[in-house]
């Protein structure tokens, strides 16, 4: 696989389905993009009806991948991104974040939504020193993706694995935490996993609205207690601070003091 190369899976003829609306879609909504439709922005709307501080936890959600692909390439010294559960292209993607650091950096996408994958050459756009590609795959089929991304990615050499917002759509945690196990324990000493997702036991509201959502009849997305997030990066070196709400993790020294979002990450290095 090479730069602008697009490897195609089992849903890559799958129609998208503007009725129902689609928790990648609703999310680009909230962070202001345009790749969505009337069912998602409705969707979204009722959300922040319940809970206007979604839109917080998306934008910070976003601040949190770009500080750590800038921690990532700039002071861990990696060239290598396996991005599963892309969604929509937006601002700071994570090959952009990467490249203008490093343009050599190499990423490989990963998703299997319809319309991520009509915009997947959106995300294609790489540096000539480095290449980006993107493989149609589910986020249950883990050895799919890592033979895919073999394509692109050299598996001798330390590689970033970035799981944003992903896991979440794992109903079962233990089958989530497999699963990390499984890209894990593939990749070499070096490698780094990036997680970050909606965690519970910080805001009821928030809690409230993204129940009132999953039985909306759209695609669930399951929020995790912070032990449940930080379960993840068992066996491997946890980064200060450890696995907190986003918005505390590593905040640029420049802006204002941070508020706690119901959302938690962390980064860790693999020993």
């Amino acid at each position: 696989m090479t730069d602008h190369a697009t490897t195609p899976g089992p849903e890559a003829h799958q129609e998208i389905d503007t009725s129902v609306p689609h928790s990648a879609r609703i999310w680009n909504y909230w962070l202001g993009g345009k790749d969505n439709y009337p069912v998602d922005k409705e969707a979204g709307d009722a959300y922040t009806a319940v809970f206007p501080g979604i839109v917080t936890i998306a934008r910070s959600s976003r601040a949190f991948l770009r500080r750590n692909i800038t921690y990532l390439v700039a002071e861990a010294g990696i060239r290598q991104f396996l991005d599963v559960g892309t969604g929509l292209p937006t601002a700071d993607n994570t090959h952009e974040v990467a490249q203008r650091i490093a343009p050599e950096s190499r990423i490989v996408y990963v998703d299997n939504d319809p319309l991520v994958i009509a915009h997947a050459r959106d995300l294609l756009h790489s540096t000539p020193e480095g290449a980006t590609a993107f493989v149609d795959a589910d986020v249950l089929d883990p050895d799919r993706i890592l033979a895919a991304a073999a394509g692109t990615l050299d598996f001798t050499r330390p590689i970033a694995l970035v799981l944003s917002n992903i896991l979440g759509h794992v109903a079962d945690h233990d089958q989530a935490c497999s699963i990390v196990t499984r890209l894990m324990g593939t990749l070499p000493s070096g490698s780094h996993l990036s997680i970050n997702d909606g965690s519970r036991g910080i805001d009821p509201v928030f809690e409230q609205a993204q129940d009132a959502y999953n039985e909306s009849g759209a695609i669930p997305y399951n929020l995790r207690t912070v032990d449940e997030i930080t379960a993840y990066f068992d066996g491997l070196d946890l980064m200060e601070p450890g696995v907190v709400s986003v918005p505390l993790w590593r905040p640029d020294p420049a802006s204002a003091v941070p508020e706690p979002v119901g959302e938690h990450g962390g980064l860790a290095r693999k020993p």
